[in-house]
């Protein structure tokens, strides 16, 4: 497996800024020129990255966000602008609720509704600590990186080589930001969204299924923010399938820092569809 200990690791600061650089709208709408990432399609995790995003720009400072829904309707398209719709639904003492809605060609692609919470006093219940794992120094970087549909940012060390010749990453794995970020809760938050997309499609599948599919797309995609967090240091991301029927599967995740944390959990449900038999 190649390792890419030796190349430079890129600009996560100048990455993140190009990802968040919204334009505003009349009203509480942005737009967000094509950055030349990806291939076919946008990758999920940067769309519901850059909607929460916007829904943070229309909340006061010291609220963040606790949770996000989303659904994925249509593919994004790498080339084309991006315009971000943000309908403040509430705004309350304790609570904030945004809905915001992505768009090309004046059709929506994505759907998200997002939930913000002023810190309170509380219980913090700590569950049981994640499976034991190797720490991320001195693991792997995976070569596939080069492969994926957005901006490489993240510092990936893999606790599991992946399949020969497979291109997703396996779970669970290390990963943080390349490069110290500014202390924004809201932008770690979202880059927090960003990577929750990562390899969980092709982790819904049911254990021992053929990896050949005729069509593997997020259908919807849930995060729950637990705990304040930073992706500029490390977090194991560790995602299991849960269940399967018929051409859906769910697959549920979840996000612990290096002393074992919780500090998200994701749930996602995908569409996989079998490749149909030649002949």
């Amino acid at each position: 497996m190649p390792d890419e200990t030796s190349e430079e690791m890129p600009d996560a600061r100048a990455a993140a800024a190009q990802m968040f650089a919204l334009e505003p709208l009349d009203g509480d709408a942005f737009v967000i020129a094509p950055d030349g990432h990806g291939r076919e399609r946008l990758f999920g995790g940067q769309v519901a990255a850059q909607s929460l995003r916007a829904a943070c720009l229309t909340i006061e400072p010291g609220r963040p966000p606790h949770s996000l829904h989303a659904y994925f309707i249509r593919p994004g398209m790498p080339g084309e602008p991006l315009r971000l719709d943000v309908d403040r639904t509430r705004d309350g003492r304790a609570f904030s609720t945004r809905h915001v809605t992505a768009s090309q060609g004046g059709k929506p692609i994505f759907e998200m509704v997002a939930s913000f919470h002023d810190p309170e006093p509380g219980y913090d219940w700590p569950p049981p600590e994640p499976p034991r794992v190797p720490g991320p120094e001195g693991l792997p970087r995976p070569g596939v990186l080069r492969l994926m549909r957005h901006p490489r940012m993240f510092d990936i060390r893999l606790v599991r080589r992946p399949p020969a010749d497979r291109f997703p990453l396996p779970h669970p794995f290390w990963i943080r930001a390349s490069q110290r970020l500014d202390d924004d809760p809201g932008l770690h938050a979202c880059l927090i969204t960003y990577l929750s997309d990562m390899a969980v499609v092709s982790s819904a599948r049911a254990p021992g299924s053929p990896r050949d599919l005729a069509q593997a797309v997020t259908l919807d995609h849930a995060v729950w923010f637990h705990r304040p967090a930073r992706v500029d240091e490390w977090l194991l991301y560790s995602v299991d399938p849960v269940t399967n029927h018929g051409a859906r599967g769910l697959a549920r995740g979840s996000l612990h820092t290096a002393d074992g944390v919780l500090v998200a959990s994701i749930a996602q449900e995908a569409l996989l569809r079998p490749a149909t038999p030649q002949g």
